[in-house]
């Protein structure tokens, strides 16, 4: 059986590198998560700080502790600039075999590719290390980058959730979209 413990294993792509976040990278997620079209579709709380950036750094950290959550920094491998964040926002293995991924990335990063490597490694790692049958992600149905990102990865949209998400605006709907393993196996060979 997998077990994190704590642990964020840094993963490498061909241009970057998911790694565990570190208090230096609190500017750049307080300007990411600011960032009105990084968050409308996402979900993630609005900061109001750079400290608030670095306990949430904090926060998302020891979540690996308790095993409720993994989140990797998405940052660029030649110049080690924090450019987002990624990782299962909850896994079950035993019974179920599965986990749901979570992120986003900062707009001036957008159109480059960067996210479409990210999943790329996370579906590696869930798969391969974490030993998952089923790889999920919920997505605001308005948020056509993600939807398209998704689509473009071989996930299979499989419903549409109402009223599935709270956030402080109040209740959203989702669109669901998997991967099975067998999917993810064929396409890599």
């Amino acid at each position: 059986m997998y077990v994190c413990g704590g642990d964020i294993p840094q993963l490498e792509g061909e241009r970057i590198r998911l790694r565990r976040m570190r208090s230096t990278d609190a500017f750049s997620l307080f300007e990411c998560w600011s960032r009105k079209e990084v968050r409308e579709h996402s979900g993630i709380p609005e900061l109001d700080s750079i400290e608030d950036a670095a306990e949430m750094i904090q926060f998302l950290n020891r979540l690996s502790l308790t095993e409720d959550g993994l989140r990797w920094g998405i940052v660029n491998k030649e110049t080690d600039q924090w450019m987002g964040s990624c990782g299962y926002n909850f896994w079950q293995l035993e019974g179920a075999y599965r986990g749901e991924i979570g992120c986003e990335l900062s707009n001036q990063y957008w159109g480059y590719g960067y996210m479409h490597e990210s999943i790329d490694l996370l579906l590696h790692y869930g798969f391969e290390v974490m030993g998952l049958h089923r790889i999920e992600a919920l997505v605001d149905p308005q948020n056509e980058r993600a939807n398209r990102l998704f689509t473009a990865q071989k996930f299979q949209m499989e419903g549409y959730l109402r009223g599935y998400r709270h956030t402080a605006e109040g209740f959203h709907d989702v669109h669901i979209y998997s991967i099975l393993n067998r999917d993810w196996t064929q396409m890599e060979s």
